[in-house]
């Protein structure tokens, strides 16, 4: 791996640590100030809302400028969010903007990848960014949680500026302002990642435009590459698979939260080391899929996904933490397996149809999307019918083996009548 890769890892390990414990604080900030439980469950698709909005354009500002810097000012973007968490902003709104900064940083992350490796290093180099990212989820929501403790949080709210009011008064907004110094290192590392002098494709295709019109005219050639993107293939498998698995697994996050306080009793602090044992899990089955699958193997792992669903569904029976840990530990893994190949499978089409930045951007709308729809489907549930957290998982789990079992029809269709192209990757993968 070239050193660049390197300072991307741990860039994005510090961006991803902050956001993951900037999740467990907003939980407790909410439910301390007294807000409403649905808007605890909204906190998931208020993160997704730009990554959506923006989609058309984020991509083609990460392919018109060098991604380093487009990392640089995500991260700044979150500083934002986090200081309007802190002073007054409601935490939902806040949350949207730290959502806006990791919706621009995202292509930048993914999209320089392709610019650094060849296609030969990118389920390797997938596993690694999905592995230290997996890390530190597992280490961020163990730090937000501990951020947030009676312990921590009393040490840290001891700390005073003389004459100066900083209105952190709270064990949440305690940890607010811990984790904006972990987004201005990842900022710091950002600016070390170096140029890779692949020619850049500008947002401002014609000059006898006006700004605004051209920024309008990325719309139309993002819904191009989106179509481009579902109608190739194997891309349409990669991606409807990427799309279920980020849409279901970014709300789960939250939904351990309310399972384990519902199945075992526990609070913010303690539910969140059960999402970490997950996180540990992915990390577990990311790595193992870097060292043992290759690109022209990566359709191969969709009956994992089915598994992962049924598993999803026997967690309404667990009562016993000692139980659940291994479980999702297991779950976990499984997830992990499954999301590196086909990542990689999907950055390696999307990148040969129209670029790297693109069709991450292509893949984020689909994956946010996915995320919002069916977080903002939870939150309604919850606020509106009552939906708890057993009922919640039964439907999620159904909702993946079900869809997955439906990709692998649908994949199993296109070998049938499309070899060309599964000849065409066992190709590229072994040229590389």
């Amino acid at each position: 791996m070239k050193r660049g890769f390197y300072t991307i890892m741990v860039a994005q390990f510090f961006s991803s640590l902050a956001d993951n414990a900037l999740f467990v604080a907003a939980v407790e900030l909410l439910q301390t100030q007294g807000y409403a439980p649905w808007q605890g469950a909204a906190l998931v698709p208020m993160f997704a809302l730009f990554y959506v909005v923006l989609a058309p354009f984020v991509g083609a500002y990460a392919d018109a400028r060098p991604k380093g810097v487009v990392m640089f000012k995500s991260n700044s973007i979150k500083v934002v969010g986090c200081l309007m968490m802190l002073f007054g902003a409601h935490p939902l709104v806040a949350y949207a903007v730290v959502g806006l900064g990791a919706a621009a940083y995202s292509p930048a992350k993914y999209g320089i990848l392709t610019e650094l490796l060849p296609p030969s290093q990118l389920v390797k180099a997938n596993g690694w960014i999905e592995g230290l990212t997996i890390a530190s989820i597992i280490l961020g929501v163990l730090l937000g949680g501990q951020l947030i403790s009676p312990t921590i949080s009393q040490w840290l709210l001891s700390w005073d500026l003389p004459y100066i009011d900083t209105g952190i008064n709270t064990r949440a907004k305690a940890a607010v302002a811990v984790l904006i110094g972990l987004y201005l290192l990842a900022a710091w590392f950002n600016t070390k990642i170096p140029e890779t002098h692949v020619s850049l494709t500008p947002m401002i295709r014609d000059e006898g435009k006006s700004r605004a019109a051209n920024l309008w005219s990325l719309v139309p050639d993002f819904i191009s590459c989106n179509k481009l993107l579902w109608t190739d293939k194997l891309g349409q498998i990669s991606l409807a698979t990427t799309t279920l698995f980020w849409g279901v697994s970014g709300n789960l996050r939250y939904i351990v939260l309310a399972w384990s306080a519902a199945a075992l009793g526990y609070g913010t602090s303690q539910a969140s080391s059960l999402v970490g044992v997950v996180a540990v899990g992915t990390a577990v089955g990311a790595v193992m899929a870097s060292f043992r699958m290759r690109l022209d193997q990566a359709t191969r792992v969709m009956p994992l996904g089915i598994a992962m669903g049924i598993m999803v569904l026997g967690m309404d029976f667990i009562r016993n933490a000692w139980v659940a840990a291994p479980f999702l530990v297991l779950l976990g893994g499984l997830g992990g397996f499954l999301v590196v190949p086909m990542n990689a499978l999907l950055q390696h089409r999307g990148a040969r149809l129209m670029g790297g930045g693109r069709s991450i951007a292509v893949q984020n709308f689909n994956e946010q999307t996915c995320i919002l729809a069916l977080g903002g489907g939870y939150a309604f549930l919850t606020g509106m019918v009552g939906l708890n957290a057993f009922e919640a998982l039964t439907g999620f789990g159904s909702l993946v083996a079900v869809m997955m079992w439906l990709i692998q029809k649908w994949h199993a269709h296109n070998v049938i009548h499309h070899q060309v192209d599964l000849e065409s990757l066992e190709h590229d993968a072994q040229e590389s």
